[in-house]
C-alpha cells in the first residue's frame, strides 16, 4: 500500500504542474513566418493567434490570394512552433514515467 500512496502523490504533483505549465503555454508567445518574413504571425503556446503583421509590399488588391496564401503559411509555422514548445514542457514533465509509445498528455 505504500508504494500505491507514493503513486498517488507523484500522480496529483504531475497534475499540479501540468496544470501550471498548461497556464505557462498561455503566456508564452511564438512567432512564425512566411514570404522571407513579409507575413509574421504570433501565436500563444496554446496556438491562439496574438498578432498578424503584413509588410506592405505584399499587400496587393489585385492578387489577394498570395496573400492569403502567406498568411496560412504564417500561421501554420507559428503554430508548429508552439507545439513544438509544449511538446517540450510536456516531455520534461513526463521524463522518467514508463508511459507507452504515442501517449500523449493531457488527455
Amino acid at each position: 500500500m505504500k508504494n500505491l500512496g507514493n503513486m498517488l502523490k507523484q500522480a496529483q504533483s504531475m497534475q499540479t504542474r501540468m496544470a501550471e505549465i498548461q497556464e505557462e503555454l498561455q503566456s508564452v508567445e511564438v512567432s512564425g513566418q512566411s514570404g522571407a518574413g513579409l507575413v509574421q504571425a504570433t501565436v500563444s503556446g496554446k496556438g491562439e493567434l496574438r498578432s498578424l503583421k503584413l509588410d506592405p509590399a505584399v499587400v496587393d488588391k489585385d492578387d489577394i490570394g498570395v496573400l492569403e496564401d502567406l498568411i496560412v503559411a504564417a500561421v501554420n509555422d507559428a503554430r508548429a512552433k508552439a507545439e513544438d514548445v509544449s511538446r517540450e514542457k510536456m516531455a520534461a514533465l513526463t521524463a522518467g514515467l514508463p508511459l507507452p509509445p504515442g501517449f500523449k498528455l493531457p488527455f
